[in-house]
Order: C-alpha cells, then sequence, then structure tokens
C-alpha cells in the first residue's frame, strides 16, 4: 500500500516537525498560545457561570415577588375577617342573628319560584347546549331558515 519512499519521506518530515521543538523560540510560541486559550477558558467560563448565577438571581427575586405579593393578599384577607361588617355577614348567613326588631321572613320555595323568571325557553327545539355545539356555518344556515319561514 505504501512504498518505502514514502514512508521515508513520511520519517522525514516527522522528524522536521519534532525538531522545530528544540528551538526555544517555536517552544515559546507553543507555551504562550497555551497559556492565552487557558486564559481565554477561563474568562469564558467566569462569563457562563456569572451568567447562571445571574439568572438564578432574576428567578428568586421573582419567587421571592410573588411570596410577597401572596403575603399581602392574606394580610387584606386578615383585615377584612377582623372587620365588622364581615363579622355582621358572618353572623346573618351562618348564625340566624339579626340587629334588634330585624324580623326574618322565610319565603317557601314554590312561591318564590312562582315569580322568578322563567329562563327555558319551551318553544326552542334546541336547547342552549346544542346551540353551542352548532358549527357556526350550521348556526347561520340554521338562522336564515327561520327567518324565511318567519320562525322564532
Amino acid at each position: 500500500m505504501f512504498s518505502k519512499e514514502k514512508i521515508e519521506e513520511y520519517k522525514d518530515i516527522a522528524f522536521k516537525e519534532l525538531n522545530r521543538f528544540s528551538d526555544i523560540r517555536f517552544t515559546g510560541q507553543i507555551i504562550f498560545a497555551v497559556i492565552v486559550f487557558l486564559i481565554f477558558w477561563s474568562g469564558a467560563r467566569a462569563v457562563q457561570s456569572n451568567f447562571n448565577l445571574q439568572k438564578q438571581i432574576v428567578e428568586l427575586r421573582q419567587q421571592n415577588n410573588q411570596i410577597e405579593i401572596q403575603n399581602n393578599n392574606i394580610k387584606i384577607e386578615n383585615q377584612y375577617y377582623s372587620s365588622n361588617q364581615y363579622k355582621e355577614l358572618f353572623a346573618r348567613q351562618n348564625l340566624g342573628l339579626g340587629y334588634k326588631g330585624e324580623t326574618e321572613i322565610i319565603v317557601p320555595d314554590n312561591v318564590a319560584l312562582e315569580y322568578s323568571l322563567n329562563l327555558n325557553n319551551q318553544n326552542s327545539s334546541k336547547s342552549a347546549k346544542n346551540l353551542y355545539k352548532e358549527a357556526s356555518f350550521q348556526k347561520n344556515f340554521t338562522a336564515w331558515i327561520n327567518f324565511f319561514f318567519h320562525r322564532s
């Protein structure tokens, strides 16, 4: 595959390159290049670690702000729970208490429902849930059919 001449030629080239390391100027340049590379590498690692630390600082500050907001909300809730308005509302709703002279009127469900509005439209053939499930073009088509045939 390789001839002896080629092998000898490559040996000569390798020895010439190795002999360059015996020259102090060439060796000094190599050492200088290695030192510059190491300084650059350590600087790049320092920049990367600073970036990561800054990112952690930002995340921790955001978490701190969220916790402060939650604490402020809890303080506001505590102020509300200690207010007279909340105490009165709680006493009325849960304990059935009221001011002197007030009377509570309990209305039966059938009487209350008799005077309320009927929100279910019995004339329409489709419930509100089915209308939301229809596609927009289907609703449009249905609306036009109802318009032409005077359906409400």
